[in-house]
């Protein structure tokens, strides 16, 4: 199956039905019989929440899951019956590509921007840099457009 990014799966009208979906766990939420993950793959801001049931070869694998770690999500794409959010995926199948440390800087909370410039590698997951580079990215096509329609080359000195 071919991955989805979650920035096309929240612009939906309707389901597609199953869908593939890769990206970070920002939280983990469990109960009894189910367990909630939002996860982002760094195509937008916003998140789209992945619902385990217990019934998942690898439930109890999934309960080890961490903020941070990295998942493939394959399911399908439901309506969401929580507010604030449209879509959810109900999983089928969860593969843990890898399990982020207990010592995974990034959490749920807000970070002081003095915290963050300490680990520059993690920055663009955080919506505040996600913000700022994602404004910079369209602010540089826009003056790079401009320049090419006016017939002017971009070139790169020693």
């Amino acid at each position: 199956m071919k991955r989805t990014k979650i920035n096309a799966l929240l612009r939906l009208d309707q389901s597609p039905g199953d869908v593939l979906v890769k990206g970070w766990v920002r939280t983990k939420r469990d109960s009894k019989e189910f367990s909630f993950m939002e996860i982002n793959d760094g195509s937008c801001l916003s998140n789209i929440q992945a619902i385990a049931d217990k019934g998942l070869a690898n439930y109890a694998e999934i309960g080890t899951l961490t903020t941070g770690s990295s998942v493939s999500v394959s399911g399908t794409l439901v309506e969401s019956p929580g507010k604030g959010q449209k879509w959810e995926v109900k999983a089928k199948e969860i593969e843990i590509i890898n399990l982020a440390p207990d010592s995974y800087p990034l959490q749920k909370k807000r970070h002081s921007d003095e915290f963050l410039r300490t680990i520059a590698h993690l920055r663009p997951r955080t919506n505040k840099f996600g913000a700022a580079f994602r404004l910079r990215s369209e602010m540089a096509y826009a003056v790079h457009k401009f320049y090419k329609e006016k017939g002017f080359r971009y070139l790169t000195t020693p």
